[in-house]
């Protein structure tokens, strides 16, 4: 059983609504039944919402218990989705398979250098002129600099349910040259105050070109 396994059967780690921004790029889609990868799915939220709004989803994760639920939640609805256990760097679909990929609240679980990587695999598997929606950790949110730093801007949970797991921090300059091979939409950041903490996260938007 992985980290993700564990912190996968935590409610508050699996919601079932969907994320604003993810509504907002299903919305944008209209009438047309692109093919969508959610990279590390998680619990689902995301693939079975696109599913229900009639897009051709894929949805990927590391976790085998991630996969699991999505699975049920898509069962209970009678809904279709293709579900493929991989690591976000380095994805099982050839060249151009997708239309669109999202992730959201994931790819920053990684070193800056595993960052990249998958953003490689991503523009590999998207199609040309495809839509990438990915979220960030925003150097704003209040748990910056929380941890051990394993390297710049990179730190490692110490306690609590994400003990031992990752968080990159990054700003709109590092977004700009991370995304240097795409053309970029918008940067949209996005904030919330909760239990008095700030939440703080960046959202790109961005086209294979």
């Amino acid at each position: 059983m992985t980290e993700w396994d564990k912190i996968l059967l935590e409610k508050e780690y699996s919601p079932e609504e969907p994320d604003g921004i993810v509504i907002d790029f299903t919305y944008r889609q209209g009438n047309n039944k692109i093919r969508v990868l959610d990279l590390a799915c998680g619990g689902g939220r995301h693939v079975v919402y696109m599913a229900r709004k009639g897009l051709e989803v894929t949805g990927t994760d590391i976790s085998g218990t991630g996969l699991k639920m999505t699975r049920e939640r898509l069962n209970k609805e009678n809904l279709t989705a293709g579900l493929v256990r991989s690591a976000m760097n380095a994805l099982p679909f050839v060249d151009s398979t997708f239309e669109a990929v999202i992730c959201t609240r994931a790819i920053h679980h990684q070193k800056l250098r595993g960052i990249q990587q998958t953003l490689l695999e991503i523009k590999r598997v998207l199609s040309e002129d495809g839509m990438i929606l990915i979220d960030f950790l925003s150097r704003r949110t209040y748990s910056h600099g929380k941890g051990i730093e394993i390297e710049n801007e990179t730190f490692m949970e110490t306690e609590g349910h994400e003990k031992g797991v990752i968080h990159h921090f990054t700003n709109e300059e590092e977004l700009q040259e991370l995304f240097e091979g795409f053309a970029i939409l918008t940067i949209d950041l996005h904030e919330m105050k909760a239990d008095g903490k700030l939440r703080s996260r960046l959202a790109v938007r961005a086209l294979k070109h």
